[in-house]
């Protein structure tokens, strides 16, 4: 019988270095070699690639909005945008998708609000401009709602529509391996390079 505990103390042991530790040790090892960047979360000089950023002044182009609704920036009581999960309505830490069904009055409501600050911007908003991603987090808009806010980037930083057109072209990501997904523009990498600008 002590054979027997000794041979399982044994084989728990060698499991627990092989996969507890050298399989960790491996595979961060690896993606720090191979991936650096994105092993260590995608940051930037101005937050990270990989979630949305608050970007509610109209010098800046704005991601989705987060389901912490009502979405329109409003300082007075203190809210943000909405397109923040680090940081909604001004409380840190908070975010995610809606659960909010499409015959809410709550989600109607929302919508509402979300498209008359829009117009307050002087943007026709897409579909995606006043809805949530399926997670709330999500880092991206497509072109088209690059474009749409042109109007409001344009007026605030007295750019031309031109090169802000050009500069989204630029910044636009194709399908990966060029038919998984669509098109997708980062707006964080967008905003750092429209800074670039002036």
């Amino acid at each position: 019988m002590l054979l027997h505990l000794r041979r399982s103390f044994t084989m728990a042991l060698i499991c627990l270095v092989i996969f507890g530790f050298a399989y960790a040790v491996a595979g961060t090892g690896v993606a720090q070699v191979l991936f650096k960047f994105q092993a260590n979360g995608s940051i930037t000089a101005h937050g990270s690639t990989l979630i949305g950023q608050n970007w509610s002044s109209p010098r800046f182009f704005h991601g989705r909005p987060d389901d912490f609704g009502p979405y329109a920036a409003n300082s007075a009581t203190h809210t943000s945008g909405g397109d923040n999960p680090l940081v909604a309505n001004g409380v840190n830490g908070g975010s995610g998708a809606t659960n909010l069904g499409p015959r809410s009055k709550v989600l109607l409501a929302n919508t509402r609000a979300l498209v008359a600050y829009w117009h307050s911007m002087g943007v026709s908003p897409t579909p995606d401009l006043v809805t949530t991603s399926g997670s709330g987090y999500d880092p991206d808009i497509s072109p088209q709602d690059a474009l749409a806010q042109i109007p409001m980037v344009a007026k605030a930083r007295g750019l031309s529509t031109t090169v802000l057109s050009k500069l989204i072209t630029e910044q636009t990501h194709g399908a990966q391996f060029g038919f998984l997904g669509a098109s997708f523009v980062n707006v964080l990498q967008l905003n750092e390079a429209l800074a670039k600008l002036g």
